[in-house]
């Protein structure tokens, strides 16, 4: 699967535009500031109904406009076309379509337009807190897994329920045990699944993920992600049981897999506090292609990769190594901001692979014809 053809109108600081691209490597040039990382959130739009940047999708229409409007047409793995459309108009809701047909729901699109988004934002898996890092490994399985993405999304609606359910038992001074135990039944079956996916899930990713640490490092360290949950060592029910008094009191669910996380290690040491800059560049970019290849197995075609100014304080000789990695066989299309034309026109030079090369400036977008 490929995109063919990307339309923008007053998406971000784009007023139009209309590209057509290479099914290989295509490259946005410019300055800092001038629209190149927003058309590749205009393209990860279209695979998950939203941006990667900016969770108001009003604040993504330009400026003084009323509405935004982004349509892509894809090949897909059976060589016919499939026309993918993200509008939101001001104060409407945001309409999504798929071959001319309106979603009933927006999680029914997830998954067919498969992406990798490679970013410098990345390096918020490291340094923030577990909510980030539940929502990376929730987002990978769910691209694969429709009964994955609905067992989480009713857990986090019974979550909600439970919730609620404590604050009003303070606040009004009052206890009913068995309301409570309906949520808790509805957590136990949904988590025990997401649980179980989410170790399964682990396993085989860690394998990959480190195979591309070691690539991209050159190094021999040992890396790992664990994963950390409340479930390894106590099943669901008794731990709802014996939490109950202590989430009475602090009026929210302490225990569960929404408090899961993962850890990230080198040399068993945790990355954030003893990874130097390189090594930590190295570890995203490294489970952002882990999870390239776990996805593309998956789904059995290649999925979209994207990467936004990642090539920033790498050295020449790793840059080549990672524009060689991606031009083999094993990836498809592919999408690269950056801030040089001249590491760009290098980088071909050194591998002459079939390309692309889009100036960005102030907005507008032209294709350099020269290769």
């Amino acid at each position: 699967m490929y995109l063919q053809h990307l339309t923008l109108n007053n998406f971000k600081n784009h007023c139009e535009a209309g590209l057509d691209f290479s099914e290989k490597i295509n490259c946005f040039v410019g300055d800092n500031g001038t629209g190149k990382t927003n058309v590749l959130d205009a393209i990860y739009y279209l695979s998950f109904c939203k941006s990667y940047f900016n969770p108001s999708d009003m604040q993504n229409v330009k400026h003084n406009s009323d509405f935004f409007a982004i349509h892509g047409f894809y090949q897909n793995q059976e060589g016919s076309e499939d026309k993918v459309s993200c509008i939101q108009k001001y104060n409407c809701k945001k309409q999504f379509r798929f071959n001319k047909k309106d979603y009933n729901r927006l999680a029914d699109h997830i998954g067919k337009i498969p992406l990798v988004m490679v970013s410098p934002y990345d390096r918020d898996l490291i340094n923030e807190g577990s909510e980030v890092r539940r929502k990376y490994i929730d987002g990978v399985i769910s691209q694969f897994d429709k009964f994955y993405l609905n067992d989480l999304l009713e857990y986090n609606r019974a979550l909600l329920q439970r919730n609620r359910l404590l604050k009003q038992f303070n606040e009004n001074r009052y206890f009913d045990e068995i309301s409570l135990v309906v949520w808790d039944e509805i957590l136990i079956n949904r988590g025990n699944k997401l649980y179980d996916k989410r170790k399964d899930f682990l396993l085989d990713f860690n394998p990959l993920f480190e195979e591309y640490y070691r690539f991209l490092s050159g190094g021999t360290e040992t890396v790992e992600i664990v994963y950390e949950s409340q479930l390894h060592n106590e099943a669901f029910d008794n731990l709802l049981q014996q939490s109950r008094n202590k989430d009475r009191m602090v009026r929210y669910s302490t225990k569960g897999i929404h408090k899961d996380d993962l850890s990230f290690t080198i040399e068993g040491y945790p990355v954030k506090k003893f990874g130097s800059q390189g090594q930590q560049k190295s570890f995203v970019i490294a489970i952002k292609l882990a999870q390239f290849e776990y996805t593309r197995r998956k789904k059995d075609f290649k999925p979209i990769l994207l990467f936004d100014d990642i090539f920033d304080k790498l050295d020449r000789k790793r840059v080549l190594q990672i524009v060689e990695l991606v031009s083999s066989e094993n990836f498809g299309q592919i999408f690269i901001t950056d801030t040089q034309e001249e590491r760009i026109s290098a980088m071909f030079t050194a591998n002459p692979i079939e390309h692309k090369i889009f100036r960005v400036a102030n907005g507008t977008i032209e294709e350099n014809n020269k290769k």
